[in-house]
């Protein structure tokens, strides 16, 4: 599947907050945190940080969320729920992160992960990131344990 990013539209966002996955991944379930949603929602905040990813057919099949930090670009991807668990992730991450090595041109990428989601950690570290450091994050009504990974643009 070859993927397409462009800045992500109010309806496109409207379409993203409305996913839902099934348990655990509930987790990821916009709803899930009140402020995640109104940032995806807020088309200022949204601005040149939130893209909607299609396929050739122009369908809505994922998105990509970039902020930069230094000469690290942050890095946060969502697949469309009944995409899952198919093994697109890493052609979605590649891609994700080629868009993002020549929009921003950054020296390092980072994400931060759910530290059950053994799916995703996986795909991460084929794709070159390492693990780094482990820490509580307060989302989604509680406090959760996430994982930071990095590599090398």
């Amino acid at each position: 599947m070859r993927y397409r990013f462009e800045p992500m539209s109010e309806r496109q966002a409207h379409a993203v907050a409305g996913w839902h996955y099934d348990p655990p991944y509930d987790f990821y379930d916009w709803e899930a945190d009140e402020e995640d949603l109104a940032e995806l929602l807020d088309p200022a905040r949204r601005e040149g940080r939130y893209f909607a990813v299609t396929d050739d057919r122009g369908d809505l099949v994922g998105f990509a969320a970039f902020s930069t930090e230094g000469d690290a670009v942050e890095v946060g991807l969502g697949l469309r729920p009944d995409l899952t668990g198919r093994g697109l992730g890493l052609s979605f991450l590649l891609s994700s992160l080629e868009f993002a090595r020549g929009r921003y041109a950054p020296a390092r990428f980072r994400l931060a992960v759910a530290a059950f989601n053994q799916r995703a950690i996986r795909v991460y570290e084929r794709a070159g990131f390492r693990r780094g450091e482990s820490y509580p994050h307060c989302t989604n009504g509680g406090e959760h344990e996430f994982l930071r990974m990095e590599r090398p643009a």
